[in-house]
């Protein structure tokens, strides 16, 4: 069937009409429903160096014959990396998984491989013939060729001599009619014969799926912890007697990155370091008019002195940039920087390309709103007028600051710029600069955060800033570690400089650290915003965002009151846990176990050697009161096979759990009792170890 378009009206643009996928043969072992695959595999799966992700498909054939399947890696010269025999996880409906491991970043790709197990057939049927005294001499006779095959067959696998005798014992057994029958049938479907089989396994109309795209990155694409700074604050300073600001500097903000550094923390961000016009400036708390000391948001860019390729004169200068750089470099840090792509009324975009901009009826550029909130000192760009010209000034951006040392950009409102722009240039830099980092600040529609994570964004942030019951929490963490994998890669915030929730106005310092605990461990990636050790939480009336915001002028912060609030001590805990324990570090990994109160949340991330090569074996468990006012206490039914444990017994212990935050040991069974107190100890974050 052909599919046509009448031609479009000539006040119309017709974007490429899309193709379905070319009919494709089934194969002789038909392999369907394969996972992780993104739109059919037209934009790769998202995967980690490290990081073990699983492949699943359906694989099925006619009649009653056994069939298999196989997961192959292959890397991105387009070899076979690696492979992993599938098990069956849903037995009736024939979905098989395997877990793959990528070891380097570049384009891999995966497959499966759908075959018929001859073994597999014979050993089931023979078991119950030779039983029920069958055609038992036929089906001894027909179990040593099947072994034979597969141990000389032309289909035969290699493998060691050791492993060949095994199988050439078994024919042997098979054919000696001087023993019985059941013991003949007991050597051949032994253990030993089928680990070698396992592992070297007779392989006949082997029928590979497609091979789909996996895009592998750094590990700092999926696991790190992010803190956010606004330069100019860090130095301010305001004279007590005048009441003049003097600002901070790159210099200055340098100081601070020890103290962010002893944290713990593994990546600094910047709000936007560039000049700042003064066209519609707004002051304190969003107002429309700025007084003479007000320095305007950081996000109205662009003056005289420069746009996006310059950095504010009060700030510095490029050495200065450098210098910081190199500083949080000494101190085992990356720095990330943020990008907006809009600008104020005074860019040197406005003057030297009004046609980026939309113009209005009464021929003024049209600001920016999101009504009923105006953004006068901000223009978005068009997209639509010169989409080559934007996307060459907007590349050419980015490399100022890569070349100076950033690492990784926080792309402010990506959902409200064309995506087919972001896929071109996160594309281009993913291939020009494969470490360099983007993380999509898009808190929107699920369909428009999915899709910006799967054209190219590394990291995402999410809901979780809102997700505040254990519903709600246990849920998100099963979604985003099973559903959305391949699309995003979290990265959880407690709260930003745009956003305070009531959750966090409201329950004081148990809910900063509440929320920390949760950040920390439900995602491998989270972050932040300064001043969070200080419980700053006093909301402007009537908006999710802290009063006096720091978008709007500079904030001194006395970090002397940190050490009393115990805040600050409690993210340097979270991410020296982080480091200890690989199971923090990984997405695909949780399983949420019930409680009998209604807020002790109690999740489980467990990482296994056999998932990746020269990997280890680790478990946490996470307990967490998620009420900001009360103790709690409950039981904990943990769900021991998703531990890796068995049961022992009502009331006997199976595991040693060590306590990462109270130092306290204790030995528990499936049903533990805990209780929480959020003003004093209001989680556990358990590392387990089996008796």
């Amino acid at each position: 069937m052909t599919f046509r378009r009448d031609p479009a009206p000539a006040h119309e643009t017709v974007s490429p009409t899309p193709r379905p996928a070319p009919f494709a043969p089934v194969g002789r072992i038909p392999v369907v429903e394969v996972s992780p695959v993104v739109e059919d595999g037209r934009w790769p799966a998202k995967g980690t160096v490290g990081e073990a992700f699983p492949v699943r498909a359906t694989v099925f054939r006619e009649g009653h014959d056994a069939v298999a399947a196989t997961a192959v890696l292959v890397a991105p010269d387009g070899t076979d990396h690696s492979s992993a025999p599938m098990a069956d996880i849903a037995p009736g409906l024939d979905r098989y998984e395997a877990w793959l491991c990528p070891d380097a970043p570049g384009a891999w790709a995966f497959r499966v491989e759908g075959w018929s197990d001859p073994y597999g057939t014979w050993s089931h049927d023979a078991a119950i013939k030779v039983a029920a005294e069958v055609d038992t001499e036929l089906m001894l006779a027909e179990g040593a060729i099947v072994i034979e095959r597969a141990l000389r067959g032309p289909s035969a696998p290699p493998m060691p001599e050791e492993a060949a005798q095994i199988l050439a014992d078994a024919v042997q057994a098979l054919r000696d009619t001087n023993r019985p029958a059941p013991a003949r049938l007991a050597a051949a479907t032994s253990t030993e014969v089928r680990g070698v089989l396992a592992a070297h396994p007779l392989r006949e109309h082997v029928s590979p799926s497609a091979t789909y795209p996996l895009a592998v990155d750094r590990e700092r694409a999926l696991y790190g912890s992010w803190y956010e700074i606004f330069p100019r604050s860090e130095g301010a300073h305001r004279d007590p007697e005048t009441g003049e600001w003097s600002t901070g500097t790159l210099r200055t903000a340098a100081e601070r990155l020890p103290a962010i550094a002893d944290m713990g923390f593994d990546v600094v961000y910047l709000t936007p370091v560039h000049p700042i016009g003064t066209t519609n400036r707004k002051g304190r708390n969003n107002t429309l008019e700025a007084g003479p000391d007000d320095p305007g948001s950081p996000y109205g860019i662009g003056g005289p002195e420069g746009g996006h390729d310059a950095i504010h004169p009060e700030l510095g200068t490029f050495e200065d940039f450098d210098a910081f750089v190199a500083r949080a470099r000494e101190l085992g840090m990356e720095v990330a920087l943020d990008v907006a792509l809009q600008t104020s009324p005074d860019h040197p975009w406005v003057s030297e390309h009004p046609e980026w901009f939309t113009t209005r009826a009464d021929g003024s550029i049209a600001y920016a709103e999101n009504p009923p909130k105006k953004y006068q000192d901000i223009y978005p760009l068009n997209f639509d007028n010169d989409p080559e010209g934007i996307y060459v000034a907007v590349r050419d951006v980015l490399q100022v600051w890569v070349d100076h040392g950033v690492t990784a950009f926080r792309v402010d409102n990506p959902h409200t710029k064309p995506l087919n722009f972001w896929q071109r240039l996160l594309t281009d830099f993913r291939e020009r600069h494969p470490d360099v980092l983007f993380l999509s600040e898009a808190f929107t529609r699920p369909a428009m955060m999915r899709t910006l994570g799967a054209i190219g964004f590394h990291q995402s942030y999410t809901y979780f800033t809102w997700r505040t019951t254990k519903e709600e929490v246990g849920e998100y963490l099963t979604e985003l570690a099973t559903e959305t994998d391949a699309h995003l890669r979290p990265s959880f915030w407690p709260t930003t400089h745009d956003i305070l929730t009531p959750y966090m106005q409201q329950g004081g310092r148990a809910a900063f650290a509440i929320r920390a605990v949760l950040a920390a461990t439900g995602s491998p990636s989270w972050g932040v915003y300064a001043g969070y050790e200080l419980v700053e939480n006093v909301a402007r009336p009537g908006a999710e965002e802290q009063i006096d915001n720091e978008k709007y002028e500079y904030k001194e912060r006395d970090w002397s009151r940190a050490a009393q609030l115990g805040i600050a001590d409690l993210l340097r805990t979270l991410n020296r846990v982080r480091r200890e324990h690989p199971a923090l570090q990984r997405l695909r990994n949780v399983h949420v176990h019930p409680t009998t109160d209604d807020a002790i949340l109690c999740f489980s991330k467990r990482v296994l050697p056999e998932h990746c090569p020269n990997g280890v074996e680790d478990t946490v468990i996470v307990v967490v009161n998620l009420d900001p006012y009360t103790t709690r206490d409950g039981l904990v039914h943990l769900d021991l096979s998703a531990l890796g444990l068995t049961e022992g017994g009502a009331d006997v212990p199976v595991m040693e759990v060590h306590d990462e935050l109270s130092g306290e040991t204790y030995y528990w069974g499936g049903h533990p009792y805990v209780r929480l107190d959020p003003h004093g100890v209001c989680a556990h974050v358990l590392s387990v170890r089996a008796l």
